[in-house]
């Protein structure tokens, strides 16, 4: 298994992990997965505006002001929720040697509880 490390920047940010993935599968399958339980891995495409999108949606569906249990320990509830529902991994097959992503797919590293360093295990299948 490989392990790589990204440091964030932001509370909340999206990182495009794809080129170093891509790199450490070496032209095998691979689970790429975060062991953060204020983080996702989703596919997608990165362009910048959807990412906005996407980031300005999980705002509205779990705000980041409300009031959560959770809160009375860390002020992170939020952050929990959002990377509960889009989920902590992804399992990429190989076509041709290569990692069989569609045309605009990119692998994503969302972060919801940063600025953090962070680690994301990639599993060669």
């Amino acid at each position: 298994m490989e392990v790589l490390e990204i440091r964030t920047t932001k509370r909340v940010e999206v990182v495009d992990i794809t080129d170093k993935v891509e790199k450490l599968a070496g032209g095998e399958a691979v689970l790429v997965y975060t062991p953060h339980t204020t983080t996702a891995i989703v596919l997608n495409e990165a362009e910048s505006g959807l990412l906005k999108d996407l980031l300005n949606f999980l705002e509205k569906l779990v705000p980041s002001g409300e009031y959560y249990e959770h809160n009375r320990i860390d002020d992170n509830a939020d952050a929990h929720i959002r990377a509960s529902i889009l989920g902590n991994s992804v399992l990429i097959p190989v076509f041709n040697g290569k990692l069989a992503l569609g045309t605009w797919q990119r692998i994503l590293f969302l972060e919801f509880d940063g600025p953090r360093s962070r680690k994301i295990f990639i599993k060669k299948l």
